[in-house]
């Protein structure tokens, strides 16, 4: 029996794509399509350092744990199973007793808090080598902080064990929606990743739609009814001061996005019945119409570099994805399924491109490389659109809304390889959801 556990074990190990050999190599998750066993952790309550902080220590390590289980790449080993206990952030680590009970990362940490400041401790251990992964770090900040404290702390967890960057500590905006379906009241929104410290932007007087993040988080760019036509408005995040920024006679400006340096927003503008993209520069106020064909050219988005534009068009006679220059000219096809493609985003990776499909009378988000191949859809309902990449390329954010009179918004998320599915939690409906950059 113990060599048939034994074997389960190592074959879990495999699964994962966590290794070792026989000298202590970091512990290791390869996330891929085949990633179906989650790595066990112990996440015992932080040690309270000063008198008052004991509260805050067992909240930080709470959200730590929701934020590396919320992936669905870690289950947490329960603390009735706990034979060591950690009481003191320097006392040295009994492997022995926490290989019995099957962890294989341990995270430790401590609190201590002074006045309205917050000192957050932690260190990761490599349960099955017997070592630590890395050094220790330390956060600081107010007390009014602390979820921050501790998304940092899983960001930097998640980092060392999967090679990739982090996402926990990240916000999104989005379209906060109440009342009727008949009678829908909509504003901006911002909140964490997950959810909390939610923050209203506008209020509800105007239609609003599609907010997107600059590169550097700090302002926020949107679509506004207010004048009555579709306008673009310049939004910054920490004062709420805002500022419309094209408005040309006879025209309407939708569909706005940054630039990766945030210089310039790529959006689209319809006169006359037809709709191109074009570009403003934020500096000197200067517009440049990048497409010139009849048809209807929406929903741009850079690539990381800022050198190419992917946008959606119907030259062809259907909906479908588009690449060009970021200075405008010829537009390559990238799209070749059956079905009307739109909304297309590029990865923070820059190696693929998020989507919404509708096919048989069903919408899905998906994704594809940047030359079309490898399409894969992740998603399937009645109603699934309008992708936004987490800052690390690994999770889709995305709307989804259910059908009837009774019809409501809600924001979703799916890891790129297709798993993890799950509703993000919102105070009440929601829609068009954009993801920030990490915080700094």
């Amino acid at each position: 029996m113990a060599m048939f556990r034994l074997i389960a074990l190592v074959l879990a190990l495999i699964v994962a794509g966590v290794g070792h050999k026989a000298t202590a190599e970091p512990l290791r998750i390869t996330v891929t399509d085949g990633v179906i066993e989650p790595m066990p952790v112990a996440v015992p309550d932080f040690v309270a350092e000063t008198a008052g902080s004991s509260e805050m220590a067992s909240q930080i390590s709470r959200v730590v744990v929701a934020d590396l289980v919320g992936t669905d790449l870690f289950r947490e080993i329960p603390k009735n199973a706990y034979i060591s206990n950690i009481t003191s952030f320097t006392s040295p680590i009994q492997y022995a007793d926490w290989r019995a009970i099957n962890t294989q990362a341990l995270i430790t940490g401590a609190v201590s808090v002074s006045g309205d400041r917050l000192t957050v401790k932690f260190r990761l251990f490599d349960v099955v080598s017997g070592a630590p992964m890395g050094e220790g770090l330390q956060f600081g900040g107010t007390t009014q902080s602390w979820r921050r404290m501790a998304h940092k702390v899983a960001d930097a967890v998640y980092s060392r064990i999967t090679g990739e960057g982090g996402y926990f500590d990240s916000r999104v905006v989005y379209v906060a929606e109440t009342g009727p379906k008949n009678a829908r009241k909509k504003r901006l929104a911002v909140m964490d990743y997950d959810g909390a410290n939610v923050q209203y932007l506008t209020g509800d007087e105007s239609l609003v739609l599609a907010p997107r993040f600059s590169p550097t988080g700090d302002r926020v760019l949107y679509t506004s009814y207010e004048t009555g036509f579709p306008r673009i408005y310049l939004l910054d995040v920490a004062t709420v001061g805002r500022r419309i920024l094209e408005q040309q006679e006879g025209t309407m400006s939708f569909a706005p996005r940054f630039s990766p340096d945030g210089n310039t927003v790529v959006y689209s503008l319809s006169r006359g019945g037809n709709t191109d993209i074009y570009t403003l520069n934020l500096s000197t106020g200067a517009s440049s119409r990048l497409t010139q064909t009849p048809s209807i050219e929406t929903a741009p988005s850079y690539s990381p570099d800022g050198s190419k534009i992917v946008f959606e068009s119907d030259r062809s006679g259907g909906q479908q994805l588009y690449i060009m220059s970021a200075n405008g000219g010829e537009a390559r096809r990238i799209s070749s399924g059956s079905g009307r493609y739109g909304t297309p985003v590029w990865s923070p990776r820059g190696d693929l491109i998020a989507f919404t499909k509708q096919h048989n009378g069903r919408f899905h988000i998906g994704v594809m490389r940047t030359d079309g191949s490898e399409e894969r859809l992740l998603t399937t309902s009645r109603l699934d659109e309008g992708p936004t990449w987490s800052p690390n390329g690994r999770v889709i954010m995305f709307t989804r809304e259910t059908l009837g009179s009774g019809s409501t918004s809600s924001l979703y998320s799916v890891d790129v390889t297709g798993r993890s599915l799950k509703r993000v939690q919102t105070q009440g409906a929601a829609s068009d959801p954009a993801w920030s950059p990490l915080l700094k």
